[in-house]
């Protein structure tokens, strides 16, 4: 399973996790450009490279030079 990532406004780093019905109905892409905000740059990612543990999660930080695969609409 994949995850949609884009960084916050604030800084930190938002995961995005489409559900199985909507995979169903549209492509991870299509989920991005409609789920992240407009003109934000993400990064669709395997699900094993977003930590699971979630305790230092206001913590993340991700490089802006990695989020390459679109833009929000």
């Amino acid at each position: 399973m994949s995850r949609i990532i884009y960084q916050t406004d604030e800084g930190g780093v938002a995961v995005i996790i489409p559900t199985p019905q909507a995979l169903e109905r549209m492509d991870i892409n299509a989920i991005a450009k409609k789920d992240v905000p407009t003109g934000k740059p993400y990064k669709i990612v395997a699900d094993s490279e977003v930590p699971s543990d979630r305790t230092f999660r206001g913590a993340w930080e991700v490089d802006l030079a990695t989020l390459t695969d679109g833009v929000g609409a």
